[in-house]
């Protein structure tokens, strides 16, 4: 998964002629983070109350909307022409130096949340699927064991997606 997205990343879209607005794209991918944020909370606070059943729903349900989350990402990012640039205010795809400078050290901050989030991202799923397993076959102590990373890096790859969305959206063309 994170060698397809460094693909795209690096050899750019996937050149398929389309008349497809994909402006909807990033906004429906905060949605699902969102989403994902609120069933991981709440499936965290039923497994502290000790309710099992409904903490597997919660957390089949934060698992189902991240797989729904990748599977638009790549579709997005291998159609999508061009990049967004933070306080690129002209929307040309060059930060000059004005624009540098009106967006100041926030730049700093949203290229931090940006890294962070893809570095964790990438390693987040296949922790998620090896804790899904431990759980999956009944072995519940290796899935607390494992899960007490899994959870926190979970959480903040989802928050930190709506927070970049947020942060970037002005710079949207679209």
């Amino acid at each position: 998964m994170f060698l397809v997205v460094a693909i795209l990343f690096f050899v750019g879209p996937i050149d398929i002629k389309h008349n497809l607005n994909l402006a909807f794209f990033p906004k429906f991918h905060a949605f699902i983070n969102s989403l994902v944020t609120i069933c991981l909370l709440t499936g965290f606070y039923f497994i502290k109350k000790g309710n099992i059943v409904v903490h597997k729903r919660f957390m089949l349900t934060a698992f189902s909307l991240s797989t729904i989350f990748l599977i638009s990402y790549l579709t997005y990012h291998s159609l999508a022409e061009g990049g967004v640039k933070y306080g690129d205010t002209n929307f040309d795809g060059v930060l000059d130096e004005i624009e540098k400078l009106s967006a100041g050290n926030w730049r700093f901050v949203y290229y931090f949340v940006l890294l962070t989030h893809i570095v964790f991202a990438a390693l987040i799923f296949p922790l998620i699927l090896f804790t899904f397993y431990k759980a999956l076959v009944g072995k519940i102590k290796e899935h607390k064991k494992i899960a007490k990373w899994t959870f926190p890096l979970w959480l903040y790859v989802a928050v930190t997606g709506v927070l970049v969305y947020w942060m970037i959206h002005p710079y949207y063309p679209y």
